[in-house]
C-alpha cells in the first residue's frame, strides 16, 4: 500500500453487528420494526457472513486460502478484513501497517438501510460496529476494482485515497475530522459479545 492509491470497501460496514443485535434483541426491536423485517435482517445477515460476506459461490474472499489470489487477481495490492471494531479498525490497522495516512468519505462506505436504522435506535456508530464480510482494499485503480466487484455481485465503492504522512482524515460532506484510535466494538455498549 502506498500514497496515491485508492481505498475501496467491499461488502457492507456494520451488517454483521446489526444481525447480531437482531438475534440478541428481537423482542426489543419488534417495538420499532415489523417482525418480518427483523427476520429478513437475521436471515440475510447470516447468509452474508456465512458466504464470507460476498455471496459468491466461486470465491469466498474472506478465507485465508483464497483471499490473496482472489484480491490480487481483481487488482488489489493490499487489504484488511473488517471484523470487531468495524471499518474504522480495519482502516486504522491497514494504514498503521504501512505508516501511511488516508482521506476517506464516510458517505461512500456501503451500509445497509437496516444497519443505519438499528444504529440510530441504539445510538451506535455503524463504522465501529462488527463488520465480518467487509474488506478494505488498496488499489492503483480503485474505480476499476469496485466496478469489477459490483459486476460479481459484491457491494463495493471507492471511499478515499492513501496519502503520505500518518494523518487519518475522515470527511462527511463538509465536515472534516481525524480518526481516533480504535476502541471496543459498538456491540459492547449493548452488552453483546462480538462472535
Amino acid at each position: 500500500m502506498r500514497p496515491g492509491q485508492d481505498l475501496v470497501v467491499a461488502g457492507y460496514a456494520g451488517l454483521a453487528g446489526a444481525c447480531r443485535i437482531a438475534e440478541e434483541r428481537p423482542e426489543e426491536l419488534s417495538r420499532w420494526f415489523p417482525v418480518s423485517y427483523i427476520e429478513k435482517l437475521k436471515k440475510d445477515g447470516r447468509a452474508w457472513c456465512a458466504a464470507g460476506g460476498y455471496g459468491l459461490a466461486e470465491a469466498r474472499y474472506a478465507s485465508a486460502e483464497t483471499a490473496p489470489a482472489a484480491w490480487s487477481a481483481r487488482g488489489a495490492s493490499e487489504w484488511e478484513e473488517a471484523g470487531e471494531g468495524g471499518i474504522y479498525t480495519a482502516l486504522w490497522n491497514l494504514s498503521g501497517a504501512y505508516m501511511t495516512g488516508f482521506t476517506v468519505d464516510l458517505r461512500k462506505i456501503p451500509v445497509t438501510q437496516a444497519t443505519v436504522e438499528i444504529c440510530e435506535r441504539y445510538g451506535l456508530n455503524p463504522y465501529r460496529l462488527l463488520s465480518y464480510g467487509c474488506t478494505v482494499l488498496a488499489a492503483d485503480n480503485g474505480g476499476r476494482l469496485a466496478e469489477r466487484l459490483e459486476t460479481e455481485g459484491v457491494a463495493a465503492a471507492v471511499i478515499g485515497r492513501v496519502r503520505e504522512g500518518i494523518a487519518r482524515e475522515v470527511t462527511y460532506g463538509d465536515v472534516r475530522g481525524f480518526m481516533e484510535r480504535p476502541r471496543a466494538d459498538e456491540l459492547s455498549r449493548l452488552g453483546i459479545r462480538a462472535e
